[in-house]
């Protein structure tokens, strides 16, 4: 029986001769270290299993994450170990066992021993199991390469969308303003233009209604006339006038 522990492993499970454990056979397989949360690749990693039944031969097993069950190793009651394969030793496991402790020793740590570890007791055709231990790697996460998005008009600041894009407001504020102005400006400028006209139609009536005076050159007969005087306005001219009557 110590030389087929895998086959009666198997035989156990077909037969369904698997009980409810009770108080007697409540097992627990944990890290022997308690700092151990994950173990680091090709690390040297002891598990525990906790208390066992002297009395009776203990195996280890391993489920891999896709529910498969996986035999490691069967420890007698005297200690000796069969591995899968039936051999004695193993180049990837130890195992050794007191009267209360069980210890499975991963001597170097690889992917493929992930899974979660128990130990099971057979005791009288009936199989208990342990507590199971999740022993897998640290999960590792790759940030994904990140490529420049392009630029789209959400992206680009509101400060630049406004300096590039009037708002509707203000062009309907210009429009205004233009229509103001020519309100403004027409009447404006036809009031300063008929202003304009006014003067120079009132500076000709001036000009055409001023008397003329009648220039008497000194040479003339007129300057030989008694009384009469050169007039202020202009060398050689005379100004004629009425002698006053003489009083006496």
């Amino acid at each position: 029986m110590a030389r087929s522990p895998s086959l009666l492993f198997l035989l156990s499970l077909g037969l369904g001769c698997c009980a409810i454990q009770d108080q007697k056979y409540r097992m627990t397989a944990k890290f022997r270290d308690s700092k151990i949360t994950h173990p680091q690749l090709r690390q040297r990693l002891e598990l525990e299993c906790l208390p066992i039944d002297k009395d009776s031969g203990i195996s280890w097993i391993r489920q891999d994450k896709h529910g498969t069950l996986h035999f490691v190793v069967f420890i007698s009651t005297l200690s000796r170990t069969t591995f899968k394969g039936n051999t004695e030793t193993s180049t990837r496991f130890e195992a050794t066992r007191d009267s209360r402790t069980s210890r499975l020793v991963v001597k170097s740590f690889l992917q493929q021993d992930e899974g979660n570890y128990f130990c099971l007791i057979n005791n009288n055709q009936i199989l208990y199991f342990s507590t199971g231990q999740p022993v897998f790697l640290p999960v590792t996460t790759t940030r994904a390469p990140t490529t420049a998005a392009p630029t789209t008009l959400s992206s680009i600041p509101k400060a630049e969308t406004r300096q590039k894009t009037p708002a509707p407001e203000t062009s309907k504020e210009k429009v205004l303003n233009f229509s103001c102005d020519i309100f403004i400006w027409i009447p404006l400028g036809c009031g300063c233009l008929l202003l304009l006209i006014a003067l120079l139609i009132t500076i000709t009536l001036c000009q055409s209604k001023r008397p003329a005076l009648s220039p008497h050159p000194a040479d003339s007969p007129l300057a030989s006339h008694q009384g009469a005087q050169p007039c202020p306005s202009g060398e050689g001219i005379f100004c004629s006038y009425s002698p006053r009557a003489d009083t006496r």
